[in-house]
């Protein structure tokens, strides 16, 4: 029992406190001067193009512009690939080590990168950036400073950091937490918890702290005063979630569109494809950026505005067509950004428009045009992110909306299943499969099997198999407990590991060297005798 009480504390509360809070302070004052400097950039931005509507004598300096950071762009990307794209997806991928990740290169990369997005004025946000520079920052802390013994808490560390990302980006804690464990690893677990919430707890005080001395907002959308609904109000949240779930439906198939159409214009330009599909993104930008600001940029200033304004209904459809097409076509192109407020301007566009038809042709009151939108941004979380619980969550904590909780529910429920029925996946994992299907075409795949002895101390000791982050296409098939002499076959993972337990493993890898590193990082240092299956 002392043993065990031990090897509990030392083996992970500690080390969960220690990583979480270091990860979260330090993700806190990343992610508070990103946000400074990008409010600054997109206000510079506005700027410049209001000078350009009235002296477009300048487009001819600023083509040339474009197409030299195009090319810089696309070296960068050959050089350092997850760059590129929403960074949510990227997160994700690499927290369940379907993507690499150099800590310090993506942390600078996406800091530089997405303000440079940002001036353009693409429609991409600064919450994915911000939550892949939290996964970055959780990575450098485990590696800069801790021994090699402790490296197997890196991807716990990344999530710590991707989740304090959200938090501070949003001003959403909970929903923060919940990215977690709904979306990155679709998997509850007290470790996943226990570090998720200390990155958080201590990310927002640091925040809090900061906002005291920087001009910058610990939330995304100010306190909203919403209409109360009624009981019979009932089919409004039902109505929303159906058409905001077809419409979620569709987006997905137009994303595979304007996938193939990126695809087909970077097969006709050779080996300057990437450089013409950012050029192309980048002056269509401009363009529709000279016509009208609510073209372009990240979508913030966009919700607020119909938060205060209903534009006519023929308006609304046009900018949002506009921007579901820039979006996906500058995220498939590779341009750094997020897609996480672009996708809630999407909702909150529909919802806009839902409104105004239901005030000309209904006659309902414009009283209810708030709680609509918020209805509406609700849908679009849990419908294209697939993250119902957190779409709530976010709703009540960031929307102001505790007291329309039941109709928030409803309008979650009823995108998410129809989204389920037609077979819908999540965007961040269509993005993140087709990254990956990039990053290994034309590889072959190691498959083999090994038995491996959990060493005393090391960080398996005391956890559940379920528990532990292994190694991408790693499966444990069976284990040999230390204190008998059978051998489990591990249904549900809910055994716990104790030193000197051999574990039966078989993996599917790409990159053996770097899958043994990480299997070692959590059975201890040995020498692994592989029995080879097949190439595949």
């Amino acid at each position: 029992m002392k043993k065990r009480f031990r090897n509990y504390f030392v083996n992970l509360l500690i080390p969960s406190f220690v990583f979480g809070s270091i990860t979260g302070v330090a993700t806190a004052v990343v992610i508070s001067i990103y946000k400074l400097a990008a409010g600054e950039v997109i206000e510079l931005s506005g700027e410049l193009y209001s000078k350009l509507r009235t002296a477009p004598v300048w487009l001819f300096a600023v083509i040339p512009a474009l197409l030299i950071l195009a090319w810089l762009f696309a070296f960068i990307y050959r050089k350092v690939p997850n760059l590129g794209g929403g960074g949510i997806p990227t997160s994700i991928g690499v927290l369940r080590g379907i993507l690499p990740m150099s800590s310090w290169k993506n942390l600078v990369g996406i800091f530089t990168m997405s303000l440079a997005s940002f001036f353009v004025g693409v429609p991409l946000g600064n919450e994915g950036p911000s939550v892949q520079m939290g996964t970055a920052v959780g990575k450098g802390c485990v590696r800069t400073l801790a021994r090699k013994k402790y490296w197997a808490w890196e991807r716990y560390s990344m999530t710590g950091g991707a989740c304090a990302g959200f938090s501070v980006a949003t001003g959403a804690p909970i929903s923060g937490i919940l990215f977690a464990v709904e979306e990155a690893h679709q998997r509850i677990s007290p470790m996943i918890i226990t570090v998720s919430a200390t990155s958080v707890m201590f990310a927002e005080l640091t925040a809090s702290l900061l906002a005291r001395f920087l001009p910058i907002s610990t939330s995304l959308f100010p306190s909203l005063s919403l209409l109360t609904l009624a009981p019979r109000d009932i089919w409004l949240p039902i109505v929303i979630g159906a058409i905001i779930g077809i419409f979620a439906v569709l987006f997905l198939r137009y994303y595979r569109i304007i996938r193939r159409l990126v695809g087909f214009v970077k097969e006709r330009a050779g080996r300057f494809g990437d450089v013409a599909a950012i050029f192309a993104v980048f002056l269509i930008t401009v363009a529709l950026g000279l016509a009208s600001e609510s073209f372009i940029s990240t979508g913030h200033h966009l919700i607020l505005s119909l938060f205060e304004d209903n534009p006519a209904i023929w308006f609304i459809l046009l900018v949002l067509l506009v921007r579901a097409s820039l979006t996906l076509f500058a995220n498939t192109s590779g341009v750094t950004g997020g897609l996480f407020v672009p996708i809630l301007a999407l909702g909150a566009l529909i919802a806009s428009a839902v409104s105004g038809l239901f005030v000309d042709v209904f006659g309902i009151g414009e009283e209810y045009a708030t709680v609509i939108l918020v209805l509406g941004i609700t849908a679009c979380i849990s419908a294209m992110l697939k993250m119902p619980l957190t779409s709530i969550v976010f709703a009540i904590e960031a929307l102001s909306s505790f007291e329309n909780a039941v109709y928030i529910i409803v309008v979650a429920v009823v995108s998410y299943v129809i989204t389920e029925f037609f077979g819908a996946q999540s965007i961040s994992d269509v993005v993140v499969e087709n990254r990956a299907e990039a990053l290994h075409r034309g590889k072959t795949a190691h498959i083999a099997e090994a038995f491996v002895t959990v060493a005393p101390g090391s960080f398996a000791v005391g956890k559940q198999i379920r528990d532990i982050f292994w190694p991408n296409n790693l499966f444990v098939l069976s284990v040999k407990f230390s204190t008998c002499d059978r051998v489990e076959v591990d249904g549900h993972g809910g055994k716990s590991i104790r030193a000197g337990d051999v574990l039966h493993v078989r993996y599917s890898t790409l990159d053996p060297d770097a899958t043994k590193e990480e299997l070692l990082a959590i059975v201890g240092e040995q020498e692994i005798t592989e029995i080879e299956v097949a190439n595949a």
